[in-house]
């Protein structure tokens, strides 16, 4: 027995506004709905994941799920609560784009099933190009009146604004075209739902219009509310920019930490949304967690769920070690196999000093390494006393006063990681 996917994403926090009947039209057997993507980067990041998901559970519910990639429409630029307009983009790194998303959507959507409902990828871009400025205006745009169009709450805001520069007749169109694809994917795939956030309602409802006024047919919309954070800061943003998909853009251990650090009542809101995780799962959860909030299982749960889910068991793995090293709960042994680019990551911030490999070659006295070598503690005799009181780490293990450090216990053939006490690092970088 399917879930119903419209109560699935009522419970889950998802559902924003429907066109009346959505409920009872996707109980008519195996429907299909797009969800549209902007494919301005080569990467997905973490704010394009409220539609992939709704097109995860569509598909999970029986359906079947388009992800449509913008290519014409991304552009000429989308007017809903953007003040500026997009840069224009060539076709090759459109293709470049679309290949790179549809790998990373493959993590979510099932594209190879033999069922009826496997996932599909399309790009505008493929019918819009054909079509002459001429043809579009005759058989498109005599349909929809000037006065529709601006009624649209999007455009309202731009025209309505102080800024000097207003709104483009490219971005005024963008409604039509967005719409056309709605009219299309409904001719040659019989999509009768467009999903979106609830910024796309007006977009979305032109292309049910189009439809009912050219096709003489019926189609629907769905919304899911724009994703906040409780502490007014923009979801999905850090200091350095978007959270990406792609790793080479946000390492797993950045993505992993980035849902480790969300807020209690955040995470509450997130693991409904990002995760697969049942109501009862996740209700069982959150009562644990308010138990225990200190050991933010909330928290752990969803950083778990949506890493392994973007980045593989592998990634998810890894990127808890590399959380736990702060904790220094790892070995000296794994500390060793640690990328470069990921102990830096960890230790981002922390105070450092270089010394020569050629200093390491006979060994080198751990009380020198403290001292002089790197300044790290004061004098010669604080070093001995903090050996003396255990307190002192080379690579999250405990050395004494007659320690000798060696080339081996380099990690990444290049660092040491000295450490007094629970909190306090300090990072040695080998010179060659």
């Amino acid at each position: 027995m399917k879930k119903n996917f419209y109560r699935e994403l009522q419970w889950r926090g998802m559902l924003h506004d429907a066109m009346p009947g959505v409920e009872e039209h996707l109980q008519n057997g195996i429907q299909s709905a797009y969800v549209g993507i902007d494919p301005t980067a080569d990467s997905l990041h973490i704010g394009h994941l409220v539609g992939v998901m709704m097109l995860k559970h569509f598909q999970l519910c029986g359906h079947r799920p388009i992800a449509l990639v913008g290519g014409a429409t991304g552009m000429i630029g989308d007017p809903s609560g953007k003040s500026s307009e997009r840069n224009l983009l060539d076709e090759k790194t459109l293709r470049h784009n679309e290949d790179c998303l549809k790998n990373q959507l493959r993590r979510f959507l099932d594209f190879d099933s033999t069922e009826a409902n496997a996932a599909l990828l399309v790009n505008n871009y493929d019918w819009m190009k054909p079509m002459s400025f001429l043809e579009f205006i005759r058989d498109v745009g005599k349909h929809i009146t000037v006065n529709y169009m601006m009624a649209k709450d999007s455009v309202k805001k731009r025209i309505d604004s102080d800024q000097a520069e207003g709104m483009s007749f490219t971005e005024f169109s963008y409604q039509l075209v967005q719409g056309y694809d709605f009219l299309h994917l409904y001719r040659t795939h019989n999509c009768t739902l467009q999903m979106g956030g609830s910024d796309q309602w007006g977009n979305i409802t032109t292309g049910t219009e189009l439809i009912r006024r050219i096709a003489s047919g019926k189609a629907y919309a769905l919304t899911c509310p724009l994703i906040t954070k409780a502490d007014g800061t923009k979801f999905g943003k850090t200091e350095g920019g978007n959270v990406w998909l792609d790793p080479q853009k946000t390492s797993p251990f950045r993505f992993y930490q980035y849902w480790m650090n969300t807020s209690d009542e955040d995470a509450e809101k997130y693991i409904k949304i990002f995760t697969l995780l049942t109501q009862s799962e996740i209700e069982e959860l959150v009562q644990i967690h308010k138990e225990a909030p200190h050991l933010r299982g909330l928290q752990r749960k969803l950083a778990e769920e949506i890493t392994s889910m973007v980045h593989g068991s592998d990634a998810l793995e890894k990127a808890e070690q590399a959380s736990q090293i702060l904790f220094g709960k790892n070995t000296a042994g794994f500390l060793k196999k640690l990328e470069e680019t990921t102990l830096l990551e960890v230790f981002e911030g922390v105070p450092q000093a270089s010394i020569r490999l050629s200093d390491l070659e006979h060994g080198l006295s751990i009380v020198d390494l403290l001292t002089e070598k790197t300044h790290f503690l004061k004098s010669n005799n604080e070093a001995r006393r903090a050996l003396k009181e255990n307190s002192i780490s080379l690579n999250q293990e405990k050395v004494d006063e007659d320690f000798i450090v060696h080339a081996s216990d380099l990690i990444a053939h290049k660092y040491l990681l000295l450490q007094r006490g629970k909190k306090n690092y300090f990072l040695v970088k080998i010179k060659v």
